[in-house]
């Protein structure tokens, strides 16, 4: 499969730096087309264009995702559009005419996220984009339907709601907690994926990677050139880790691959490390470990005091590049133009809210198989 080929590759030789344009073509004969509503940079339409579903859009309301989303899905335009404004005339239009419709649409999972402990998802205007994805499948009806959030959104009454939306339009549904060190990523990730089908049955893919041992950090990102703390690599300007204060420069080098600040000399601890609330935080201020998956990728991986999300062995916090690898994206992923300095902050945040492409091929490749089945 060409998504988790290419990542695979990198386990066995010194991984290059980006020297050129890649993309995933979109076939313009492809039996199902799809168009992907919060697209981002395009992890999941990478995904399923590597198994050979034609994606033909892309819509995202944040515009600094259209270049890597147009750079790497290859024929797929990027529509800047707030999805509660899309109608579902414009969206019918983006399909191609007497195509197998798929309807993509994984929300902004930061309402349901578990680091977000104590906050009513409520408070947060993006819980209800869910159901304006159920509205557009309800208007449109597209043969295929599928989506991918935080586990916790399973329990929540809009999810419901969009199962039970669903069951009344007559698709086959099926969703799983899925972890993604079972599509073989080198990150202990937990997503829960739904896929839905008005042609036959629905079944969340099981990964290749369920029955070996799972990807390591050392596997994924152990050939990348070193860097230092602040700094950019001069043949890929998305190989850049975030600068360390002085303070922090000294609590890394004090931390252990695997450890927590308990590693620390005392004087290096923070204030709130000395508090019994914030003595159980062990998660933060840490390295990874070479011979494990990462943690899950977040949107503040490139922020030491943000979780274990400093590099195994150098002393930074893992690069833009190494994080998107880590999420499964192809070391050559385009993320900016040509010549142009990858901005740390607006990155680190779509990479850390990107769906894993090899979860995505596999979702593609499931559909693909079902229609295989049905002739």
């Amino acid at each position: 499969m060409g998504g988790r080929e290419q990542v695979a590759k990198q386990d066995d030789q010194a991984v290059p730096l980006p020297s050129g344009s890649t993309t995933t073509a979109v076939s313009n004969d492809a039996a199902i087309a799809a168009v992907d509503v919060f697209c981002g940079i395009g992890g999941l339409s990478y995904g399923l264009a590597a198994a050979g579903i034609g994606v033909v859009a892309g819509i995202d309301v944040d515009g600094s995702c259209r270049f890597p989303f147009e750079a790497n899905v290859a024929g797929a335009q990027f529509v800047e559009r707030d999805i509660r404004d899309v109608t579902a005339e414009e969206l019918s239009e983006l399909w191609p005419e007497g195509s197998l419709r798929l309807l993509a649409g994984c929300a902004p999972c930061q309402p349901f996220s578990s680091y977000r402990k104590g906050v009513s998802p409520s408070s947060d205007d993006r819980w209800v984009l869910l159901r304006e994805l159920g509205r557009l499948v309800e208007e449109t009806q597209p043969e295929f339907v599928t989506t991918e959030n935080v586990p916790r959104i399973h329990d929540k009454t809009v999810f419901g709601d969009f199962v039970k939306m669903l069951d009344r339009l007559g698709y086959s549904v099926d969703s799983d907690i899925c972890r993604c060190t079972d599509y073989g990523l080198a990150q202990s990730r937990r997503r829960l994926v739904l896929v839905a089908s008005k042609l036959g049955s629905a079944a969340v893919p099981e990964g290749d990677w369920r029955d070996r041992p799972a990807k390591t950090v050392k596997q994924a990102i152990g050939n990348l050139p070193p860097i230092g703390a602040g700094d950019t690599h001069e043949a890929d300007p998305v190989h850049r880790s975030r600068g360390l204060s002085p303070l922090n420069r000294k609590r890394m080098a004090a931390s252990k691959p695997g450890g927590t600040w308990h590693d620390w000399p005392t004087e290096l601890r923070a204030p709130c490390h000395q508090r019994s609330s914030g003595a159980a935080f062990k998660n933060v201020y840490a390295r990874m470990s070479w011979d494990r998956p990462s943690p899950t990728i977040t949107t503040y991986f490139h922020n030491f005091g943000a979780g274990r999300f400093g590099h195994p062995e150098q002393h930074r916090t893992i690069s833009l590049r190494e994080a998107a690898i880590l999420q499964g994206f192809p070391v050559d992923y385009r993320f900016a133009p040509q010549g142009e300095a990858a901005p740390l902050t607006t990155l680190g945040r779509h990479i850390g809210n990107a769906v894993p492409p090899p979860l995505g091929e596999a979702i593609g490749l499931s559909y693909m198989e079902s229609l295989r089945a049905a002739s």
